[in-house]
């Protein structure tokens, strides 16, 4: 008796904890738009209060880049999966001892983190900073992999080209996965590993990049190229941050979901909270389609039902010190409540002028002994520089239709194992490939 009742308190703390860190409002708007409606460019001001400010502008028609004239959005329920039992533990050992600190430059970073989610109730002081670091911590899978990311870059006239990658993303510290260590015993100081390979056009077939970061939060991430023409491995400068990835409308700093450039070079300022649209349940077999979407990389309703998700919007900019040539003004960021995923972004050029759009669908997948889980790399995204006649359209399954996997099932994709932390997450790696 005594080992069931401590079951069930223990399942009692961990549903209690489960709506604190999704925050107690996630579940209250639920459906504030009824079931099988359908927005078209006729009724769409009905709903702009369920639309960030970059879908609002698509809408409105003031850009090149507008919503066609037969565009229709079909509303579904709103989703919630169960976050993982081991990272919803560890936010209950350890948030209580995590702090905000000062930086000489004016930036900050935080003590104490071990693992989970740093701040499970973000209030003030510095409430928009701590969203930034809870979606920059969010739950992940340790291990990410897919062969088929492909990168759609559309110009005005409708040309497309198309780049393919293989991709490889590990966290090594701070992990919150069953049957995983918080460190893995080969992280030797790193916190987290993106490794990226060109498989098509064939002429950069081989290319790779390597970005590391650190357990230690104020040193500067390593960016690393490997050019197989030279068969050599180049240091990339930090100003490679804002530079187009391989000429698309994403710099590095757009990656990982939506957000990709540390939280100590960084302030964030909360906004408000909103509900808005967002695209959580997906084939991979139908959004890895371009067929499936309208002329301007819009997912048709083919695709699947958009949600109502409730979010919490920050203004995030680069720290005083460090704004000087960086090429955003702010980033104005939608973060999901209950996942933390960066689902929308609105950027501003460095004159603070609306220079581009960017939609980020987190892809709902099943991850091993975890369920379905709303943060598995998985995602539809689409750049639309309101700047220019461009936009890049990019999607975790291309002509394989499969996407990315995580964790065991790393170990042997299409032949290939991925979970070799030295060939993935290390720069001597980088020159195994073509051995």
């Amino acid at each position: 008796m005594a080992w069931a009742w401590n079951r069930r308190t223990g399942l009692i703390v961990a549903l209690m904890l489960t709506f604190s860190i999704a925050g107690t409002s996630a579940y209250a708007a639920e459906n504030p738009i009824p079931l099988g409606t359908v927005i078209t460019l006729q009724n769409w001001q009905q709903y702009k209060q369920y639309m960030p400010d970059g879908m609002q502008a698509l809408f409105s028609g003031r850009y090149y880049w507008k919503m066609p004239p037969d565009l229709r959005i079909v509303i579904g329920p709103t989703s919630h999966y169960p976050i993982p039992a081991a990272y919803l533990n560890d936010t209950r050992k350890y948030s209580s001892q995590v702090r905000i600190k000062d930086l000489p430059d004016g930036g900050h970073y935080i003590e104490g983190y071990i693992a989970g989610r740093p701040f499970p109730d973000p209030a003030d002081p510095m409430k928009g900073y701590k969203i930034l670091v809870d979606m920059w911590y969010r739950y992940q899978p340790y291990l990410l992999c897919g062969d088929d990311n492909c990168d759609y870059l559309v110009n005005g006239a409708g040309n497309i080209t198309m780049l393919r990658n293989a991709v490889v993303l590990r966290r090594l510290s701070h992990i919150s996965d069953a049957n995983q260590p918080i460190n893995d015993p080969h992280a030797q100081g790193i916190d987290y590993s993106q490794w990226r390979m060109v498989i098509e056009p064939e002429q950069e077939k081989y290319t790779q990049t390597l970005t590391l970061y650190y357990v230690d939060q104020t040193r500067p991430e390593d960016d690393f190229l490997f050019l197989p023409s030279m068969r050599r491995v180049i240091r990339e400068s930090s100003n490679s941050r804002c530079a187009p990835a391989s000429g698309t409308d994403f710099v590095f700093d757009d990656f990982r979901g939506g957000f990709n450039g540390g939280i100590t070079r960084f302030q964030a300022d909360y906004l408000r909270d909103q509900s808005i649209l967002s695209l959580v349940n997906a084939d991979p077999a139908i959004y890895g389609n371009t067929a499936n979407y309208y002329s301007i990389m819009f997912p048709k309703p083919e695709v699947g039902k958009w949600e109502v998700r409730d979010v919490q919007v920050i203004d995030v900019r680069r720290i005083p010190s460090m704004r000087s040539g960086y090429c955003y003004g702010k980033q104005i960021m939608y973060i999901d409540k209950e996942s933390y995923n960066l689902i929308w972004k609105d950027l501003y050029d460095p004159a603070m002028k609306f220079a581009k759009t960017d939609m980020v669908n987190h892809i709902a997948a099943p991850v091993p002994n975890q369920g379905i889980q709303f943060e598995t790399a998985n995602s539809v995204q689409t750049m639309w520089n309101l700047q220019r006649e461009h936009l890049t359209f990019f999607s975790t399954a291309g002509s394989s239709r499969r996407g990315i996997v995580s964790n065991e099932l790393c170990r042997n994709l299409n032949g290939v194992n991925y979970d070799d932390i030295n060939h993935y997450s290390t720069v001597s790696g980088l020159s195994q490939t073509m051995r």
